[in-house]
Formats: structure tokens, C-alpha cells, sequence
């Protein structure tokens, strides 16, 4: 019997997605894993690496399904997932370009991401504040109040991918600097300016981090730090102490939050392409859906014919 081929990070990236954002459950996440696993396996078979998968690829998976003898509802969860995952890439920057969407017909733009509003967003990091500066609390509570008051900061300031903010270093809050130098997919580097409530929350937290700690987030895990399965489950927490929905808030949202906002009060498309670490602007322009208002307004209020009536023919 062949060894199963090694399972890519991005499979726990969109995994830990699916149970974050869309609230799959144990079972569902699951079966994902071993639809994944398959296709994987194909890929091995095939001699294909998954950056290198193109439309061809697919179709020659649903080909081979069908050879496998899968009932046809079998066959197209299985797809469904594979085109899931790899949509995922595309959104997330870690490939450039969705080889799926041609396989059941003709390509729809992507679902729009979930965002919450400004006030949304304010009501989570007062009450995460409000938490972190409670007199009350023990000091084990109190450190993970001040910790969960840093990471929203930091999230909302940043628009950082979830696995890049957990694996911060510790000199990110000892610097000074009012910059984050991040490390992101594929090893590119990029600069990203701190507010300052994002600098005073690290201020704030950083004391309970130990000196000989190189992480700003250290736990007791594999990597040291905190892991993204548990901010997420934390922030589905505080998204509820704030009257949220936790099946709205996630990582990922907050990042979009991020997006959104900027580029609804002004920023330039290719400016939050670089603070979103995209390596191509037709990721980032997932979310011109929030420019059309802002634009027609534009055109409204500055065009110098606008108020001209127009002339009879």
C-alpha cells in the first residue's frame, strides 16, 4: 500500500476557515479532510503539485471519479469541496488563479466576503477593553482579557491573515516602531503602519509575555504560539459578550472588516492590495462591491456637467 502524500498547510488553512467562519462542524470538517486527501492523492498519482493544477487537472479528477465507480451525488460533494479549496487559494493570495471555476460551467464572480460594519467592529473592541480593564479579574483572566483587547487591535489596525498575527515576534511590541514588518505567503515581506490603539494594546499586553519568549502571542502548542483554531474560538467568545453573532465574526471577517472600511472611506485599491499582502490586484478587487456608492457620489458631486440640464436635440 503507497504512502499517502504529505498534507499541504493550506489544507489546515481552509479547514480551520470552514469551522471558523462557517461553523462546520466536526463531522463535516471530516469529510472534507478526506475528500481533500483524495484529490491529493490524485494529484500524487497524476505527478501534478497542487500550485501547478489547471482546469485539465479537475476534470480529469471528476473523470476518474466517475471511473471509481462514485454515485454521481458522491461525486460532486467531492468536487465541491476541491473547488472550495481551491477558491480558497485564490481569495487568500496562495495561488494565482482558480482553475475550478470553468469545470461546471461558466465563471461567476466570487461570493462577496462577510463584513461587519464600523459600529460592529467598535461595539467588540470596547467590550474587549472593557473586559481587559476590569479590576476584578484574577491575573490568569486579566492576561487573556488584555491579550484578546491586543489581537482585535492588532487584527482591525492590520487587516493581518490570521496565521500571520498569531505568529508575530515578541519585538513587534519592543521596537517602538509604529510599523509591522510581516513576513507573508510566500515569504514576501511588507510593511504595515500600527494605529496607535494598536500600539498601546501591545504596550498593555506585552508585560505578560516572557522576555525569552521570541513570540508576542506564546502558548503551550506545537509552534509556541498561539494557534489560529483557538483565536478563533476565543473570538467567537468575545463576538458574543458584544451581542454579535458568533457565526459572523471570525478572523477572516475582521480582515475584510479591515478592507472594506478603508477602501469606503477612500483608500486606493492598490494601496490595501499592499497592506493585504496580495501578490495580484484582481484578488484585492473582491471588494470593489463597497466602491460602487462611493464612486457613483464621485461622479455626482464633482463631474462639471453634472448640474447642466441637458440639451434638447
Amino acid at each position: 500500500m503507497s504512502e499517502s502524500p504529505p498534507v499541504p498547510p493550506e489544507v489546515g488553512d481552509y479547514l480551520d476557515m470552514l469551522a471558523a467562519e462557517r461553523g462546520a462542524g466536526a463531522n463535516t470538517l471530516e469529510a472534507y479532510r478526506r475528500d481533500l486527501a483524495d484529490y491529493l492523492a490524485y494529484l500524487a498519482r497524476s505527478g501534478i503539485a497542487l500550485e501547478d493544477a489547471d482546469t485539465g487537472t479537475l476534470r480529469g479528477f471528476v473523470a476518474e471519479l466517475e471511473t471509481r465507480g462514485f454515485a454521481p451525488s458522491t461525486a460532486a460533494r467531492r468536487l465541491s469541496c476541491v473547488r472550495g479549496f481551491h477558491k480558497f487559494l485564490f481569495a487568500e493570495g496562495v495561488a494565482e488563479a482558480d482553475p475550478s471555476a470553468p469545470v461546471s460551467g461558466p465563471r461567476r464572480g466570487r461570493p462577496l466576503p462577510k463584513v461587519l460594519s464600523v459600529a460592529d467592529v467598535d461595539r467588540l473592541l470596547t467590550l474587549a477593553h472593557e473586559a481587559a480593564s476590569r479590576p476584578d479579574l484574577l491575573p490568569g483572566p486579566a492576561r487573556r482579557a488584555r491579550r484578546m483587547a491586543c489581537l482585535l487591535e492588532l487584527l482591525y489596525a492590520t487587516g493581518l491573515r490570521v496565521s500571520e498575527l498569531v505568529a508575530l515576534p515578541r519585538s513587534a511590541a519592543s521596537s517602538g516602531a509604529r510599523v509591522l514588518l510581516v513576513k507573508g505567503k510566500g515569504g514576501r515581506e511588507r510593511l504595515v503602519p500600527l494605529t496607535e490603539a494598536a500600539c498601546v494594546a501591545m504596550e498593555a499586553h506585552l508585560p505578560a509575555v516572557p522576555e525569552d519568549s521570541p513570540w508576542l502571542f506564546p502558548a503551550d502548542s506545537e509552534s509556541g504560539h498561539l494557534t489560529r483554531q483557538a483565536f478563533a474560538r476565543d473570538l467567537k467568545d468575545a463576538a458574543v459578550a458584544a451581542g454579535l453573532r458568533a457565526d459572523k465574526v471570525s478572523p477572516h471577517v475582521l480582515r475584510h472588516a479591515f478592507a472594506s472600511h478603508l477602501l469606503h472611506n477612500g483608500a486606493d485599491l492598490r494601496i490595501v492590495q499592499e497592506l493585504l499582502g496580495h501578490a495580484d490586484i484582481s484578488t484585492t478587487q473582491i471588494y470593489t462591491h463597497v466602491l460602487d456608492d462611493r464612486l457613483k457620489a464621485m461622479v455626482r458631486d464633482l463631474h462639471p456637467l453634472m448640474d447642466v440640464p441637458a440639451q434638447l436635440t
